[in-house]
């Protein structure tokens, strides 16, 4: 069983809706245009121009979280030196003692399309094993999404653990974006939350 079917098996908390963050405007033929925020697109641009590849911009989060890597919902961003990088947002709300996390990951590895691989540890008849497993397993379906093809993976790494996660190539380079199944969000939800961050990227090109 995997992580995900154990955490659907246990039960999620349901919210009504699925609200959210976006920055559709209308184009001059009266269409949806979907645009990188005003406010998130600066560091966003950055990232590009940093890792000299394509990122892509969320043109919608959901609730209550934003996409400015440098807002109040930042938990980290990090580019190393092979030029992957991963940008991190969180919610956190522990109120009554009751837990709710909104938490999304937001990965690229320019120059690369295989999937990495991840540190591991276990105890064996008392003795540490280190190893390594892919960091991004339990492929599930793949889907068209706008322009984008992605594939979900279920079972993930380090701080993508207990996440869904989606996983596309473009131009020669591996990209991801996942997120926690918890409450406020169900199994379902966070799905779809997913799928709509996907149809709804801009891609950004480096400027430098």
């Amino acid at each position: 069983m995997t992580r995900i079917a154990i955490l659907l098996a246990v039960g999620a908390v349901l919210v009504a809706g699925c609200g959210g963050k976006d920055a559709a405007t209308t184009s001059a033929t009266g269409a949806p245009a979907t645009t990188c925020p005003k406010a998130w697109k600066a560091d966003w641009q950055k990232l590009a121009n940093d890792v000299g590849a394509t990122v892509y911009c969320p043109s919608w989060m959901p609730e209550p979280v934003d996409a400015r890597i440098n807002g109040i919902y930042k938990n980290g961003r990090w580019v190393s030196k092979d030029r992957s990088y991963l940008v991190s947002f969180l919610w956190l709300d522990q109120d009554a003692g009751v837990s709710r996390e909104v938490h999304l990951n937001f990965r690229g590895y320019p120059g690369r399309t295989t999937i990495p691989s991840c540190q591991t540890t276990r105890t064996v008849e008392g003795k540490t094993v280190h190893g390594s497993v892919p960091c991004f397993a339990d492929r599930g379906a793949t889907k068209r999404l706008g322009s984008i093809t992605a594939t979900a993976y279920t079972v993930n790494q380090g701080i993508d653990e207990w996440h869904v996660l989606y996983l596309w190539r473009h131009g020669g380079s591996l990209y991801t974006v996942s997120e926690h199944v918890v409450s406020p969000y169900s199994y379902a939800q966070v799905v779809k939350n997913l799928e709509r961050i996907i149809r709804g990227f801009v891609p950004l090109e480096p400027t430098v």
